[in-house]
């Protein structure tokens, strides 16, 4: 399964949209099971922080953190919707997502492992990379409603 992104503002920037599709090669190395892939978005110095709080420092540990998790585990692959891309600076971008995840055999989204991802891209030499990504459980606690409500734009991209 590719990842599948959606951006509700009409028109983006150049550099906005690279931005976004840096996002998507990144779901996409996720959903195809390649460290490597995934971890060649990062910067060298890059920073990845998971759904679980565990921090990954670095294109070579995140390539080999991942591929022992790829090994391990059988990963459900991501789908998402970019809410936001924007530029802090010509070399400076964030982008914030919805995600959910289908779980393998499966056809609907877990709404237990919605999260929020927020990523800071950075610019250098003309290349976008990641410099961080958080991942944040979208738990929203005493808020079902919205569980719900994310859960529903979610499986309208994985249906």
């Amino acid at each position: 399964m590719s990842s599948r992104t959606f951006q509700p503002r009409d028109a983006l920037s150049s550099a906005e949209s690279e931005v976004q599709e840096l996002y998507r090669r990144m779901l996409d190395g996720w959903n195809r099971r390649s460290a490597g892939d995934f971890a060649a978005t990062f910067a060298s110095d890059g920073v990845s922080i998971g759904f679980d709080g565990s921090q990954m420092i670095g294109q070579a540990e995140i390539a080999a953190t991942l591929q022992q998790i790829f090994t391990d585990h059988l990963t459900a692959p991501y789908v998402s919707i970019v809410r936001d891309v924007r530029l802090l600076s010509p070399e400076v971008a964030i982008l914030r997502a919805v995600a959910g995840m289908v779980p393998p055999g499966q056809t609907d989204i877990n709404p237990a492992v919605n999260s929020l991802q927020s990523l800071v891209a950075v610019r250098s030499d003309g290349t976008w990379s990641i410099a961080l990504l958080q991942t944040t459980p979208a738990q929203f606690h005493g808020r079902p409603e919205l569980v719900q409500q994310m859960t529903e734009e979610l499986r309208q991209l994985s249906g």
